[in-house]
């Protein structure tokens, strides 16, 4: 075995493992790890972000588009806090890739060096991470590399896949150790965790929904990572069920597919909402039943469970009856599973299934009079433009396969609202986590995982300038994504929020000159170009649709300043609460409580 550096294990073990990119910040802790990359930049490229948390969304959008992980890099100290939201993020959505940071010489230990924390324990960096991560490793000989790198990836993706971490003390890089690099095709090729199930509770799950007259299926974030989405349309095309997704299962099934429901939730589709609140058997597969998509699982007004009876099929333990008791409740992943239920469904007779009929025919005039309410302002002209108006034009203008990430805020409403998705893998968000940046920075990770698809932003003005030096990293490396600045001058969603408690009572949620009251806000085009990029301003909803087509077919990074309405609100089909507030009521339709 040849002699290595801590710094050259770590590289080849990437490049072993096929890791195509790694984004991150220099600093002293890191340069180490950086010199053994400088020969190896035909294998794996090396980029430069101009803070720390782009780092994280891009590595965490990369791996939601590809289904495989990215690598960051970061300091010690501030270089590597600045990445906690990043991968909090990536954690809560079940996202995967690996953050590699620096920490103080191991000879230097507890003596409090430079950006040292060690508080309670010396060179205790990995406690930051801990509850973001699945598991944090720090070795501290480089003789521990090679194994605690290969099991920080077993890690990230097996079961309910996230990220892992490995904090490396300055000192390893540079030390040598006669070691052997793993190989990843060995220790993992024969060895899955996405099992298919328990046979008999699966075939227990296919009677239940073949014996109602009123079944429906909700997908989640869990089937699209599982890539579970061509098993699923197969499901519901045979046995003729209707189905509805959570917030992040959107394009799990093609929003035009005639059984498609939507997405639930406060801010979901009243078709989805009514469908799972009104049915007698649901199955949900990689569900996580949270509060937002739950309606705070206030009973009717996005579940009834029970007496609806509930089949869950979820990979991850801690999900299976935590919030609602299942009928049946299967350990397992969501393709392999699917996979099983299809097989034991070419053994049934389907005649009995006509006796959706009835059903269908329901969900069919919850749906016409959903789409009629929301009609009329999908082509209104006002100014400032109307958001139901500003959602249209984007669909219409995105290809059916591009890529459209949304960042935090109230645009996200009315996105998951009535933006259709068609295809898995092409509407992006932080959803449990809810970070803003995951938006403006994460288009460049979905750009570079899938190069020759349209890549789209849609962020908040307040979200924007979280992250705005995105733009340089985009500039430099020739990234050609768009940005759309939902322009409604204020942390707009939290300003309605707090009115509908205290009409009339506002106070720092609009962006405004305190002499004179004036909304405000930079000129996001100026700032656009004077990073290098295009900006345009646009203020008529008629002008919207020429400047994205433009922006999209400059294949430069652009920047599109769109002035929207502040004051309407993304209609609501559910509710969510905030204790001790009391919750809303749907602005369209009304609690549906089954006895």
């Amino acid at each position: 075995m040849p002699k290595m550096r801590g710094a050259d294990i770590i590289a080849e073990y990437l490049i072993k493992e096929k890791v195509p990119y790694l984004f991150g910040l220099c600093g002293h802790g890191i340069i180490g790890l950086l010199d053994a990359f400088y020969d190896r930049q035909d294998k794996i490229k090396v980029m430069t972000v101009r803070h720390e948390q782009a780092a994280g969304h891009m590595a965490d959008a990369y791996f939601r588009v590809a289904h495989r992980p990215a690598a960051t890099f970061s300091s010690c100290g501030p270089g590597s806090t600045n990445l906690t939201t990043a991968l909090a993020s990536a954690m809560m959505d079940s996202s995967a890739f690996l953050a590699i940071t620096g920490n103080v010489p191991t000879s230097q230990f507890g003596r409090s060096p430079f950006q040292e924390t060690g508080r309670h324990y010396q060179a205790e960096f990995p406690n930051v991470f801990r509850p973001y991560v699945k598991k944090s490793f720090q070795p501290t000989r480089v003789e521990m590399i090679p194994v605690m790198i290969r099991q920080a990836f077993k890690t990230m993706l097996t079961g309910r896949t996230g990220p892992a971490h490995i904090d490396i003390p300055l000192n390893c890089f540079g030390e040598e150790a006669d070691v052997e690099i793993p190989d990843p095709e060995l220790w993992r090729a024969g060895t899955s965790s996405r099992g298919s199930g328990n046979p008999e509770l699966m075939e227990k799950a296919l009677n239940l929904l073949l014996s109602t007259d009123k079944p429906c299926i909700i997908a989640g974030h869990g089937a699209l990572l599982s890539e579970a989405a061509p098993e699923l349309r197969k499901l519901v095309d045979l046995l003729n069920i209707p189905v509805g997704t959570t917030a992040n299962g959107k394009g799990v099934i093609p929003a035009d597919h005639p059984l498609s429901l939507g997405a639930v939730g406060r801010n979901g589709s009243y078709t989805a909402n009514e469908a799972c609140r009104s049915c007698d058997v649901l199955l949900a597969v990689g569900v996580k039943f949270d509060d937002r998509q739950s309606s705070a699982w206030i009973p009717g007004y996005t579940f009834n469970i029970p007496p609806t009876k509930l089949i869950h099929v979820e990979i991850d333990p801690d999900e299976l009856a935590r919030n609602y008791p299942p009928t049946i409740g299967i350990l397992g992943d969501a393709k392999a599973c699917l996979k099983e239920v299809l097989k034991l469904t070419e053994t049934k007779v389907t005649k009995e299934l006509q006796r959706n009929k009835a059903w269908l025919n329901m969900i069919q005039n919850w749906r016409k009079g959903w789409e009629e309410f929301n009609r009329p302002n999908f082509n209104s002209d006002a100014t400032p433009i109307r958001p139901e108006r500003l959602v249209k034009d984007i669909r219409e203008v995105m290809p059916r396969d591009g890529i459209l990430l949304s960042d935090a805020g109230e645009h996200h409403n009315w996105l998951l609202q009535f933006y259709d998705v068609y295809e898995p893998g092409t509407f992006l968000q932080s959803w449990g986590f809810s970070a803003m940046g995951f938006g403006v920075c994460g288009v460049l990770g979905a750009k570079l995982a899938a190069p020759d698809k349209v890549c789209v932003s849609v962020c908040g003005d307040g979200g924007f300038m979280m992250t705005p030096h995105v733009l340089c990293t985009a500039v430099e490396y020739g990234i050609p994504a768009v940005w759309i600045i939902w322009n409604n001058y204020g942390w707009n969603v939290i300003r309605h929020q707090a009115q509908g408690v205290w009409p009339g009572r506002e106070i720092v949620t609009s962006f405004k000159r305190e002499e004179t009251g004036e909304l405000y806000n930079p000129d996001f085009a100026a700032l656009a170009k004077a990073c290098g990029a295009e900006g345009v301003k646009v203020e008529k909803a008629g002008d919207f649709k020429e400047v994205l087509q433009a922006a999209i077919k400059s294949n430069k990074p652009f920047v599109i300043d769109a002035v929207v309405e502040r004051n309407v609100r993304a209609p609501s089909t559910g509710t969510w609460v905030l204790p001790p507030f009391p919750h809303g009521e749907p602005s369209y339709g009304k609690r549906n409580l089954r006895q």
